[in-house]
């Protein structure tokens, strides 16, 4: 018996093109692998897509590697994450699952008020699988307090699975304490093997009565933080009962830091060239994090520009900065003076944050920067009303994630 476990696939996610292009390759780098290895199945738990209707191209590229996987009869076995659902409820695994590419295996009816969910029978190893869906702001929790877990929980001498795609308590790792989660007990005991999804993090633990919970990670890093955290994607193969967590580097990733606490942008600038000194950057992504508060001067001082220059010559693969951190004094007694949109703006969203309960305060205050910068976006020179209209929205639903 040999399957892999993926989740976070994320398919379409990054907007800028040559990160969207290395995410999709990851994807298409674990599908090769299963091939190649001839595993009996294929589980994902949840956010194949970034959102329920994704780009054409990356749908195109997704089918065929499915296709791939049903002609050589291996299954495909699929939970929704947060990320596969509209608000309209509308989501292209409907139409996945109709072509016979996958098989959700979130299936069942409810039962005097109880959720009974059915098992969904592999029909070459006769392991059975179940599994619930995920949905935003942890609002699956709902489903799991009403599951009807006596016949889930029935012991047998058959390999069970059980897919889900939620944030666990017991297993949320530092730095994500404010994540909405939901203790294990909720999970059905006495599964040979817990398929998690939804939480970026590669993680095994046996906690008693729940044996093998297992988080993949994702296929590849969704966000600078976590380009600069995990580096790389990762999945999970299992044979005969090994659960091995395997990589995927289809580009390495150089993290640098610019501490700019109490420095003149000048004496910055050189510690910011001197950081690509002696360094091999080719085809590599560059990640530069600036952060700290200049002593003079302001952040747009500071010669980021002939960063990127001197690392694109030495022919690295991508180049980012993250300056969200990077503030000076100059800029702060201005704009306590002066009481700038800047800070009105910044004062509101920090009074209102959290309040939606759909995300949490610091994704949510993320979320309003982004879009408050995004509607500021002026019409370009030439550039028709009902194409700007359209960027914009384009913009804001990658944002949205709807």
């Amino acid at each position: 018996m040999k399957f892999a476990h993926i989740a976070d696939c994320h398919v379409g996610a990054w907007r800028e093109p040559k990160l969207r292009a290395v995410n999709t390759k990851s994807f298409v780098s674990v599908i090769d692998y299963c091939l190649k290895a001839s595993v009996d199945f294929v589980l994902i738990a949840g956010d194949l897509f970034n959102t329920a209707m994704p780009p054409m191209d990356c749908l195109r590229i997704v089918v065929e590697k499915l296709k791939q996987l049903a002609d050589k009869k291996i299954p495909v076995y699929i939970i929704p994450g947060s990320h596969d659902f509209s608000s309209s409820g509308k989501t292209i695994l409907d139409v996945l699952e109709s072509a016979g590419l996958m098989q959700n295996v979130c299936k069942g009816q409810e039962v005097e008020g109880k959720l009974k969910l059915d098992f969904i029978l592999d029909p070459k190893t006769k392991i059975k699988i179940a599994g619930l869906l995920g949905k935003k702001g942890g609002l699956e929790k709902n489903y799991f307090y009403h599951l009807d877990k006596a016949h889930l929980e029935e012991k047998t001498t058959r390999y069970k699975i059980f897919m889900f795609h939620s944030a666990l308590s017991e297993l949320k790792p530092a730095g994500l304490e404010k994540m909405d989660a939901m203790p294990v007990s909720l999970l059905p005991k006495n599964f040979n093997y817990y398929a998690g999804g939804h939480v970026h993090i590669i993680d095994k633990k046996t906690i008693a009565g729940y044996e093998n919970i297992v988080y993949p990670g994702p296929i590849y890093p969704n966000s600078f933080s976590e380009l600069e955290k995990l580096k790389k994607g990762s999945f999970v193969i299992v044979d005969n009962g090994h659960i091995q967590h395997l990589k995927i580097e289809p580009h390495p990733v150089e993290s640098f830091e610019l501490e700019c606490e109490n420095k003149t942008p000048e004496e910055a600038n050189i510690e910011l060239l001197d950081l690509l000194k002696g360094k091999e950057l080719k085809d590599k992504i560059i990640t530069l994090r600036a952060k700290g508060c200049l002593r003079t001067g302001k952040p747009s001082d500071i010669k980021f520009k002939e960063f990127f220059s001197k690392a694109y010559s030495e022919k690295a693969y991508f180049v980012m900065k993250n300056t969200n951190k990077l503030v000076s004094k100059e800029f702060e007694e201005i704009k306590t003076s002066k009481s700038s949109v800047e800070e009105i703006e910044e004062t509101t969203i920090n009074e209102h944050a959290g309040q939606l309960g759909v995300f949490d305060a610091e994704k949510e205050k993320e979320l309003t920067r982004e879009l408050i910068q995004m509607l500021s976006a002026e019409k370009e020179e030439g550039e028709k009303t009902a194409d700007f209209e359209n960027r914009i929205k384009t913009d804001v639903d990658v944002v949205l994630e709807l």
